[in-house]
């Protein structure tokens, strides 16, 4: 394979799992986090079953930290043939309650985080292709009540996925993003409130937050890499268990010349296109 992977996040949740199983397909996985100790672990248990790793201790809501970083796999690997953006922090609150640092923090993380790694790993990816895969979630596609700054990060991916994808096709570099429901460190807690709360009520739990494992989301986008379509980008795909969905970029529902027409009966117009 001799392929190098860099992911970010990757000392625990979905980023390990995907570590751990693109290593056990021969990538060379580059492990980056923000604690050492985690991050050795993951290095150590790819090494313990045969794969070839190394670890990188850096933040990437600081552009000079992720410069150092992508410098040193480069020194160490030669190039780099994947970057999946992993790394993510939630600080949930109502706008009206959120604090510019609970807004800033996140934003830093998924999104600038995102284009601080993109920039600086695309001059060492290889003209003759590449994947670059960011890890998007509903929150960015449909909204979710209490998570205004990761609700807009995660959507703001999704213009780095539709506007990158173009700008690198004649690179035959790949952009995609993943949108996972998987029961991760992030994502228990919040899971856990909500079986209590619909318990207190007497309530059934909803299917919709019966969500799989961050192994399934490895697995995908292993499988996802392995495909040779080179047109195979700026695509959204949700993952939940070995339910893999695709979700399809926004298209214009309908146009009218008439202002106050435009307004007018809007509901039915909006029912016949099916829109809830």
């Amino acid at each position: 394979m001799n392929k190098t992977v860099v992911i970010t996040g990757a000392s625990r949740g979905i980023g390990r799992s995907v570590a751990l199983q693109l290593a056990a397909s021969g990538y060379r996985v580059a492990v980056n986090g923000t604690q050492q100790s985690s991050i050795s672990f993951v290095v150590e248990e790819i090494r313990q079953h045969g794969g070839e790793a190394s670890g990188y201790c850096a933040n990437v809501a600081d552009p000079a930290q992720v410069t150092a970083m992508m410098d040193a796999v480069v020194m160490k690997y030669g190039s780099i043939d994947v970057l999946i953006h992993n790394a993510g922090i939630v600080q949930d609150r109502k706008c009206i309650h959120m604090s510019d640092e609970e807004w800033k923090s996140v934003m830093d993380v998924h999104l600038n985080g995102a284009f601080y790694c993109i920039r600086r790993a695309l001059p060492y990816m290889p003209d003759q292709g590449g994947d670059i895969l960011l890890l998007t979630s509903t929150a960015g596609l449909n909204g979710s009540v209490g998570q205004v700054n990761y609700s807009a990060a995660k959507a703001g991916m999704l213009g780095m996925v539709w506007t990158l994808a173009e700008e690198l096709r004649h690179r035959h570099i790949r952009i995609n993003a993943i949108a996972p429901a998987a029961l991760t460190d992030m994502t228990r807690p919040v899971i856990e409130h909500l079986k209590e709360k619909y318990a207190r009520r007497h309530e059934p739990f909803p299917a919709y937050w019966e969500i799989g494992h961050s192994d399934d989301v490895a697995h995908f986008i292993h499988i996802l890499l392995e495909q040779a379509d080179e047109d195979l980008t700026g695509e959204i795909f949700g993952i939940n268990g070995s339910m893999a969905t695709q979700w399809q970029k926004p298209s214009r529902a309908w146009s009218m010349n008439d202002p106050a027409a435009f307004f007018k009966n809007r509901k039915e117009r909006q029912a016949e296109l099916h829109i809830p």
